[in-house]
Parts: structure tokens; sequence; C-alpha cells
């Protein structure tokens, strides 16, 4: 018995449909919008989650400075993670700071107190890694000490005023002893005692962080050249007369005059002002 097929379709040409890439090419060149893409959805990984939920209880208040989190095998049942896991979270928060890891009978992980000098490792590896240059270091220490001098005109209070004059006294006694490193080191206090005097933390810490590096080009430049700045009790003592008078120009005038001559002093010596100073270990007001 003979079976008659059933009439088919016309096969189509392959050839003469456009590939995807070649429809794809031919949409774009009509002028619509491309097709969107999405890059790979990453989770979370555990340890870091495991910080968040520790800074949210910061943020919260429910944890605050000196509070012992609960201890290792609670806080991991709690958080439904090993304690290895945990660990990694704790060791992480260590190093940000965060926390303080102590062993013993007494020991725990406790809130730390706020840590300037965080900042400050953070202002060197920026350093290091080429983000910040030293030229941009030194033009933003003039234009935040700028602000600095209005603030402190509008704050200070007598105790500020007092602590920068006996800083003065002591930079005094250390000029006339000899004692050039020394007096670096009164500098530097100098600038975290004015800084101070504004009421502000925040620009207290950025003070703090660009002093400390800049203070290390300095004391390289008076270690290896006995080189140190003329006259700096008695313009001191000129610059704290106008801050207690609260004259904001002059005494504006006055530190911007000195802080260029400071970096007169250091341009003269390249080596002074290279990159290897301000992350050497040496810090101001230590013997090499």
């Amino acid at each position: 018995m003979s079976t008659k097929s059933s009439p088919r379709a016309p096969r189509r040409s392959r050839a003469a449909s456009p590939s995807r890439r070649e429809r794809a090419t031919d949409h774009r060149a009509a002028g619509s919008p491309a097709a969107p893409t999405f890059k790979p959805i990453h989770t979370r990984r555990t340890f870091e989650e495991i910080c968040e939920r520790i800074r949210e209880q910061l943020a919260l208040g429910v944890l605050k400075p000196g509070d012992k989190l609960p201890a290792e095998r609670e806080l991991a049942q709690q958080l439904g993670v090993s304690r290895n896991v945990l660990r990694e979270a704790l060791r992480s928060l260590e190093m940000a700071g965060v926390l303080r890891l102590q062993k013993g009978v007494k020991g725990g992980a406790f809130i730390q107190q706020g840590d300037t000098r965080r900042m400050n490792e953070v202002m060197r590896d920026m350093l290091s890694l080429g983000t910040i240059s030293v030229r941009e270091l030194s033009e933003a220490r003039v234009h935040v000490l700028d602000l600095v001098v209005q603030l402190a005109c509008a704050n200070a209070r007598r105790a500020d005023l007092d602590a920068l004059e006996a800083n003065i006294e002591r930079t005094e006694l250390a000029t006339k002893e000899g004692r050039l490193l020394d007096r670096v080191e009164c500098s530097r206090e100098f600038y975290k005692l004015l800084a101070a005097s504004t009421g502000n933390k925040v620009i207290a810490m950025i003070v703090d962080s660009v002093t400390e590096i800049h203070m290390r080009f300095v004391y390289a430049k008076v270690a290896s050249s006995g080189v140190a700045m003329a006259r700096l009790a008695e313009k001191r003592r000129q610059f704290l007369a106008a801050l207690s008078e609260r004259n904001v120009d002059l005494a504006s005038r006055l530190l911007r005059s000195h802080l260029e001559s400071v970096q007169r002093m250091l341009e003269q010596d390249p080596g002074a002002m290279s990159l290897h100073v301000a992350l050497a270990d040496v810090q101001p007001g230590m013997r090499r």
C-alpha cells in the first residue's frame, strides 16, 4: 500500500536568514537602543555580613566603646555561622580599629575607643598607592589650616590659648638648647593643639593626618642637615597674639607665610620631599 506524504511547507533557506550577530548589527544601525547587559551577582561573603551586623549595632547605640561582645561560641550560635568564619570577621574588625581582641581568662572582643591614628595609616597607604601626591597633600594642608584659623578665632577657649602658649615656651627652650628634633615634635603638637581649639573633631582628625606626614619631611630635613626655621618661637607668638585678638585676617596671613617658608625650605632639598620619607618608619620626635 502506498502512503501519500502530507504536503510540507517549503523550507526557508538558511542563507537568507540573517544571523543573530547580523540582526544585532542591523538593530544598532537602525538607531534602536542596544540590548541591556547585566553583570554577575556576587553574594557578600559571610564574614563581611558579620562585620556589617556588628557595625549596625554600633550605629544604633546598642554597642558602645568598652563593651564586650558575647563569648565566641555564643556569638557564633546567634549568627548561625562557624567559629572560624566568626574569627575571620573579628580579626577584620580588629584591623579596622573597631575591636580589641584580648586573650586570657578576662579576654574577649571589646569595642575600641575611636583612634585617629587609623586615618593617618589610610593617608600613608594612599600616598604609597599613588592615589594622592605629596604636592596635593601640601596644598591641602595649607587650605585646611586656613579653615582651622577661622574656626579657632571663633571657638578657641582660654585653656586652648594657654596650651598653645605653653607649647611655644617648650619650643623656645628646645631652640636655645639646640634640641632641634625635639622642636619638630613641638611643632607637631602645636598644630594638634591648634586644630583641637576649633572644637571640631573631624577637622582635628584631618589636620592630624596631614600634619603627621608633613612632619616626617621636616624631621628628615632637620635630621640630615641640622637646618631649622629661624625665629620660630617669635613667629608662633605673633600668630598666637593675633589668634587671641580674634583677628582672622592677620592670623591667617601669618600662618600661611610660615607654611610657605617651610615649604620653600623643604623644596631646596628634593630628597627631603621624596615619597620614601613620608612612608618611612621614623616618627617625628624619634632618633634614627
